[in-house]
């Protein structure tokens, strides 16, 4: 995925002219399978359940290198009329957290797709549908690949530089948020005296990610707030920056 940029680091690498703390991501771990724990996935999935709502289906990771992450994908309601993605399987194993931070140990991600999105099972053939699913999934994979986190307010480019997610998109940048869409309480799970936190996944432009690295996060987050951006996909949105 390129670099990692972060607000907060226990490593101390370089900064960005705006503050962001700039992590550049070397050799990647040795792999190894999982088969997923079972137990901690029949949490996530009733956790999914009492917030968001009964999973349509499931789209399985069939090789799981580091840990096993699958989308749970709930389809639109009326009380929200989006496709929900939810990962399980990042939470398997814990991050490279920081010391002083305990409840930044294990987390999971969501996306939200419009109403429209494709989401039969051919159709992930097809890279203009596919990429929200691969990208929830490579996010999911990457601190234990890395051996790094992923938290509030860090952001991951496609590649170094970034390239687009797909060929009929501009969006090339993630951005770790906060979940906005999914109501009250689902942002944390308590399974077992370990916490699980859901965090959205807000698709970012090159230049959005620029502007972080010159003025600073909080700035971004202003101007992404003030356009109403969570980790609903909104395609053709423009740039913030």
């Amino acid at each position: 995925m390129g670099f990692l940029d972060r607000f907060r680091s226990h490593d101390e690498p370089e900064r960005s002219p705006g503050g962001s703390y700039i992590e550049r991501h070397g050799q990647a771990a040795e792999p190894s399978l999982s088969g997923g724990d079972g137990e901690l996935i029949e949490a996530v999935v009733a956790h999914i359940e009492a917030h968001v709502g009964d999973p349509a289906w499931v789209f399985h990771q069939l090789v799981s290198p580091y840990v096993h992450v699958d989308i749970h994908v709930v389809a639109p309601t009326e009380e929200r009329p989006w496709t929900t993605l939810v990962t399980s399987g990042m939470s398997e194993r814990p991050m490279n957290f920081p010391p002083e931070l305990q409840d930044a140990a294990r987390a999971e991600l969501v996306m939200a797709l419009p109403p429209n999105w494709p989401t039969e099972r051919e159709r992930m053939r097809e890279e203009s549908i596919y990429w929200p699913f691969r990208l929830l999934q490579t996010l999911a994979t990457l601190p234990h690949q890395y051996d790094t986190w992923l938290w509030l307010g860090h952001t991951v480019p496609n590649g170094d530089p970034p390239e687009p997610y797909a060929p009929d998109t501009g969006l090339c940048c993630a951005l770790i948020g906060p979940a906005m869409l999914a109501g009250e309480g689902f942002q944390r799970l308590e399974h077992r005296g370990r916490t699980v936190t859901f965090f959205g996944v807000y698709p970012l432009y090159a230049d959005e990610v620029d502007f972080k690295l010159e003025r600073g996060g909080d700035e971004l987050d202003e101007r992404l707030e003030a356009a109403d951006v969570t980790e609903l996909l909104q395609p053709e949105r423009p740039s913030v920056a």
